[in-house]
């Protein structure tokens, strides 16, 4: 990351609630196409998130601790705060002296933008201003929230317009929460009513229809040199051992899919 940092845009996109049991049978099955042609191997690496919600695990990312390998380590970081006896930081790292991750690419030339999805980036109160707070440029409106059918492509436009505007020399660090995946999710399938509400099977609906626009976003992103994040921030129960939902301590939460690659050279 030393030599991909003000040589690459960067692309941070979570696709919020991902589990990673759902993202890997669709690559698997060829349900999600677009995605999975950039995914190394065709495959999703299985990854422990650094929170169970999404507040706690964009605080965690946005300062250098992404999804962490889910296999014994210590395992080398992409970014990494300046910080005495850190044992993940390594020669590779780009190391910033700015509390996180947002204003040490600032800090390097990098124009920080965030499109946000879900109610955490809605900027409708202290709480939801917070997260898009540490950007320079920040985005969001109903539109893109977990109530919208069309939320991903709105995004997506958004991204667009972000993208045509950039000067050419000017670098960027765009980050898309994806609120697709998040409840509620039930009106991505078929057949599907309010009445029957979010299932396993919505969830999988909802990343198909992200796979539908992610062509979109990782095309305009790779009109330039850039590097791309694309993973979930936790996962969410429906029902498994009596649990719905997410903010617990359960292997469906804990559990996610993660991909990094070079957009330019992936397509």
């Amino acid at each position: 990351m030393r030599e991909v940092v003000g040589s690459h845009d960067i692309l941070l996109v979570t696709l919020d609630t991902l589990r990673h049991d759902v993202a890997q049978e669709l690559a698997a099955a060829g349900r999600i196409p677009n995605l999975a042609r950039h995914l190394p191997g065709g495959a999703w690496e299985r990854r422990h998130a650094p929170g169970s919600f999404t507040y706690a695990s964009h605080q965690a990312m946005f300062a250098g601790f992404l999804p962490t390998p889910a296999a014994p380590g210590p395992h080398p970081r992409l970014f990494a705060a300046r910080f005495a006896g850190s044992e993940t930081t390594a020669s590779g790292t780009f190391v910033y002296d700015t509390p996180d991750l947002v204003s040490g690419l600032a800090a390097v030339g990098y124009r920080t933008v965030c499109i946000g999805g879900v109610g955490f980036f809605n900027k409708q109160g202290p709480l939801g201003s917070v997260l898009p707070g540490m950007f320079q440029e920040s985005y969001w409106e109903p539109e893109f929230g977990v109530t919208s059918p069309t939320s991903f492509e709105a995004q997506v436009a958004c991204a667009e317009k972000v993208v045509a505007g950039l000067l050419p020399e000017q670098r960027l660090f765009l980050f898309v929460n994806v609120s697709a995946l998040h409840q509620p999710n039930w009106f991505h399938l078929d057949g599907a009513t309010r009445e029957t509400g979010d299932t396993r099977a919505s969830h999988a609906a909802a990343l198909e229809y992200v796979d539908r626009h992610m062509g979109r976003l990782l095309a305009a992103a790779g009109r330039r040199p850039c590097f791309a994040i694309v993973c979930s921030d936790h996962g969410t129960a429906y029902g498994e051992d009596g649990y719905s939902g997410h903010r617990i301590g359960h292997e469906v939460v804990w559990t996610v899919p993660y991909a990094h690659f070079f957009v330019d050279e992936a397509r």
